[in-house]
């Protein structure tokens, strides 16, 4: 299509329809997607189930453990609280899903806790929240399939050695399915997460129904405690530093409401009903599975897990309906990390849309994900798993400061939302980047569900930020500011950046009245007399610059020059210390200091290409070494001449 403004100028619409050539890449993660396909991977509530929600209904797997694990310092008696426990975590697990329901609705768009927050409470908080939940999904990496390689290690203690190794391939694989696409990766993935979910309800109802016909029994040859020590008595400061270990079940809650683009239209119904479904499953399995651990008498060990001894307490050993659990939750764990997988791109591409993190962020990759941000993803979270040795109990206390934080941060801007809502006339509509808000009736109502939870939540945050600071949380309440502190550093270099490149108030005042040109020459040959070539095509004034290393090297380029120089004038800069960059770079300062106005100075640097990529290695690259050198020199324009070898 060719279009012309009214200033005469013509626009030519071209579209390019070449296909990306056929490599290694597309076998791994599959054919490039077109952008026009872009809703045809959006997924439904069946699928977004196993996307979104097996985070949360992983830690089922381990949250009970948690709890345990801290009560056990005050002896074997003191387990009696686990299921008490388990029913207040329930109940606040009920407060955040009710309101993460209504920021489903009112922000259709997704986004979370950073879009509430920035729309309603400003930058800081919003970068905060950022900060906390793209922490939180790589934790969620790092914890979830920890737990999961410590599911097979129970099984097979033979592993145990080698538990690093295989976590870092898992996240590895998980990081490549993704690379797919959200469509595909979601199909594959809802095998497994609903395989768990049969297994996991089938052996709950097994046993409540052997609890209550009395055939239950305690757990056979229970490992030993994972505590050295006990403190014999139950403190306050104990049950609430039991409660903020099991507050682990709570970590996922979110994801939904950051990935509602992800699902099919009506989207914000979907992703509503996903969100009901999740909750509801993990409150039934989570209280199911305290209850009986209670019942049996499991004790919690880094040996063998809780889940372990559940499953063949009820099963009566180790047969076939115990290992299709082990290897189900095993799997649940390991696919939980898909949810960080499909919500950490997006919040990244979000940050980097703002300017917060590299713009790299915002770009598709092939299957119309963030590529960038997967991949980051998956580094951040090995290198986790390497440090901590794939040990849960020590990664835990990093992983529910930042998640309860995101919690505060969305329900408080949910509260002023609906402040805002309510001070708004009926029919009037207030229009943010994030959504728009209408007149709501129930304002009063939905504002105080909101301000009570983020009340809750933030009173959690803080028992957890005290009991655990010196297991390790005190790294997070570092490390959270030190991000924000970087984002905002970011965005300053891109809000200057765009002011020095803006056109507004701008005049054209750029003229060249003279064009200097220097050559850089190491030796004469075709490469360089091409750079001459082309070096002339702009300018008359050209010189040629040679450093000279060798007396006997540089006659023969004298020579040479002058049957092959074209009477262009040579500079022989002599180095007797054998240097090469610094002798250019101080004649290019002094050319500079003498600089008129409106004068520019070329630099044109041969580089020859090598057919095969490997043979660049076996030449010194003193072309790139330049350009690196000279880049941020003012007044100056770097050209490189290719000459194919």
């Amino acid at each position: 299509m060719i279009t012309e403004s009214e200033n005469g100028t013509t626009v030519f619409d071209v579209l390019a329809d070449d296909a990306p050539k056929k490599n290694w890449r597309q076998w791994l993660i599959g054919r490039p997607l077109q952008t026009a396909d872009a809703p045809k991977q959006t997924i439904g509530k069946a699928i977004g189930l196993a996307v979104f929600a097996s985070d949360a209904l992983s830690s089922t797997a381990y949250a009970t453990q948690e709890i345990m694990i801290i009560l056990a310092v005050a002896a074997s008696g003191a387990l009696q609280y686990v299921f008490p426990i388990s029913l207040a975590i329930v109940f606040l697990m009920a407060i955040v899903t009710i309101s993460y329901e209504q920021t489903i609705h009112a922000y259709p768009s997704g986004g979370g806790a950073y879009i509430v927050a920035r729309d309603n409470l400003g930058e800081l908080p919003a970068q905060t929240a950022g900060a906390a939940l793209l922490t939180d999904y790589i934790l969620t990496v790092a914890v979830s399939i920890s737990a999961g390689v410590a599911q097979i290690v129970s099984a097979f203690p033979e592993f145990y050695s080698y538990r690093v190794i295989i976590s870092v391939i898992m996240v590895l694989f998980i990081m490549t399915i993704n690379l797919r696409g959200v469509k595909e990766s979601g199909v594959l993935f809802a095998i497994p997460t609903y395989f768990f979910l049969i297994t996991m309800v089938a052996t709950v109802i097994v046993g409540f129904v052997r609890y209550f016909t009395g055939s239950l029994g305690m757990v056979v040859n229970p490992p030993e405690f994972s505590v050295i020590g006990t403190i014999g008595v139950v403190t306050p400061f104990l049950l609430l530093h039991a409660f903020s270990s099991g507050t682990s079940a709570l970590t996922g809650i979110e994801a939904i409401s950051n990935g509602i683009t992800a699902f099919k239209e009506p989207r914000s119904k979907n992703a509503g009903i996903t969100l009901i479904w999740m909750s509801s499953i993990l409150a039934t399995l989570f209280l199911s599975i305290s209850f009986i651990s209670g019942k049996i008498g499991a004790v919690p060990s880094e040996i063998e897990t809780v889940i372990s001894q559940f499953a063949r307490t009820i099963y009566g050993g180790q047969g076939v309906a115990y290992l299709a659990l082990i290897a189900g939750t095993a799997i649940i764990l390991i696919m939980a990390a898909n949810t960080a997988f499909a919500d950490f791109p997006r919040l990244g591409a979000l940050h980097a849309g703002d300017g917060f993190l590299p713009r790299q962020m915002t770009f598709r990759g092939s299957r119309l994900v963030y590529s960038k941000g997967i991949i980051t993803l998956a580094i951040m979270a090995s290198l986790l798993i390497v440090v901590f040795q794939a040990n849960v109990t020590r990664m835990i206390p990093l992983y529910a400061i930042g998640v309860f934080l995101s919690f505060t941060l969305s329900q408080s801007g949910m509260a002023k939302r609906w402040w805002k809502s309510g001070h708004l006339k009926p029919g009037e509509e207030l229009v943010e980047p994030g959504s728009t808000i209408h007149y709501e009736k129930s304002w009063k109502f939905k504002m105080v569900i909101n301000g009570f939870g983020a009340l809750c939540t933030f009173i959690v945050m803080i028992v957890f930020a005290v009991t655990k600071f010196k297991d390790g949380a005190w790294v997070i309440v570092i490390l959270i500011p030190i991000m924000v502190t970087v984002f905002f550093g970011i965005h300053h270099h891109y809000k200057r950046l765009a002011q020095r490149l803006s056109l507004d108030h701008y005049k054209n005042s750029i003229r060249v009245n003279r064009h200097r040109i220097l050559v850089l020459v190491a030796g004469v040959h075709r490469g360089t007399l091409a750079a001459l070539a082309y070096a002339r095509s702009i300018s008359p004034d050209v010189t040629a610059i040679h450093v000279s290393t060798d007396p006997m090297e540089s006659e023969k380029v004298r020579q040479k020059w002058e049957l092959f120089g074209e009477g262009t004038r040579l500079v022989v800069l002599n180095s007797p210390y054998r240097l090469l960059l610094e002798p250019v770079l101080d004649y290019i300062e002094k050319l500079l200091t003498l600089r008129g106005p409106n004068e520019v100075l070329t630099i044109v640097v041969p580089q020859f290409v090598p057919s095969h990529w490997w043979e660049n290695l076996l030449h010194s690259q003193t072309a790139l070494m330049l350009r690196f050198a000279l880049i941020f020199k003012p007044g100056l324009v770097i050209l490189e001449v290719p000459y194919q070898v």
